[in-house]
């Protein structure tokens, strides 16, 4: 019984790090940019700001970009065919 509880805890930790490091993987092939070069761009009209926080997250900040828009969750797919290419999307959370 033991070693079937130690060896669901090793299953637990390397499915977490697994998951983790595809996160890692993912998000390295997404273009970032920094705060300063999104304040090069507030106001332009090729500029989709898209909040992707989830409900309370979202609901209690004071802190939201004037003119961005709430993605809700899963929204990801939708958000992507409905601006052409020509948009910059930016995908935020704070």
């Amino acid at each position: 019984m033991r070693e079937d509880v130690m060896m669901k805890k090793i299953t637990v930790i390397l499915l977490v790090l697994l998951l983790t490091g595809a996160t890692y993987t993912f998000a390295g092939s997404v273009d970032t940019m920094d705060k300063d070069e999104l304040k090069a761009m507030l106001g332009s009209f090729d500029l989709v700001l898209l909040d992707v926080r989830a409900g309370r997250d979202w609901s209690s900040s004071e802190f939201k970009i004037k003119g961005a828009q709430r993605l809700e969750k899963n929204g990801y797919a939708t958000a992507m065919q409905s601006y052409g290419k020509e948009k910059t999307l930016v995908f935020y959370c704070a």
